[in-house]
């Protein structure tokens, strides 16, 4: 299911991490590389870590009582994720490629938090970020034709990867399940989007 790559029991700063620090504090981290859809964590265990993408990306998801899967977001790179305000994570959360993450006990990070106002002040304005990607994907599917959120999306992607040529790492289901779309309509979507001219694909078929 995964492999311990490194055991970084040793003292590392808070800013090995991405969180600024005015003390330069000491944390221990460990990583874990997992397989292609291996599981990272999974929904009502304990929320005993905190987790930062090194390598790959890491998608985050509930199963819905009918069976559907809803994808909540997707961490790539440098992203944090596994912050919750319970004890317990609300979402079950899977490697989407071969991918390396960090570990950081939640105690440990809480612990230098309390000591370190800078360090407070970052986790309040990650929370914050979070709490508002949470609400635009919520409004998404209610104002936005399946042609605006598959554009929105990869507006987001792109804006995130910082690069003119975007490489996704996510399947065209686990699109649809971040948008609440079927397959066969973010595939249609693709196309629309490739022969309008808005992006350039490496194969598509031309719309119906």
């Amino acid at each position: 299911m995964f492999a311990r790559v490194a055991d970084r029991r040793k003292p590392n700063t808070i800013d090995d991490i991405g969180f600024a620090s005015a003390s330069h504090q000491t944390v221990n981290l460990v990583e874990f590389t997992y397989r292609k859809g291996a599981e990272i964590y999974g929904e009502n265990e304990p929320a005993e870590h905190i987790y930062q993408v090194k390598r790959g990306a890491v998608r985050t998801y509930k199963m819905l009582s009918d069976g559907r899967r809803q994808i909540g977001a997707f961490h790539l790179m440098g992203d944090i994720f596994g912050l919750n305000n319970g004890e317990r994570h609300r979402f079950t959360a899977e490697a989407v490629v071969k991918t390396t993450v960090r570990l950081i006990e939640r105690k440990s990070l809480q612990t230098v938090a309390e000591a370190d106002a800078v360090v407070a002040r970052n986790l309040f304005s990650m929370l914050t970020s979070n709490l508002e990607h949470a609400e635009d994907h919520m409004l998404l599917p209610g104002r936005k034709t399946s042609v605006e959120r598959v554009a929105a999306f990869l507006s987001e992607m792109d804006r995130r990867a910082g690069a003119n040529t975007m490489s996704l790492p996510m399947s065209r289901r686990d699109i649809a399940d971040y948008l609440g779309l079927t397959l066969e309509t973010v595939s249609r979507a693709l196309s629309r989007l490739h022969w309008a001219g808005v992006l350039t694909l490496s194969s598509v078929k031309k719309p119906i």
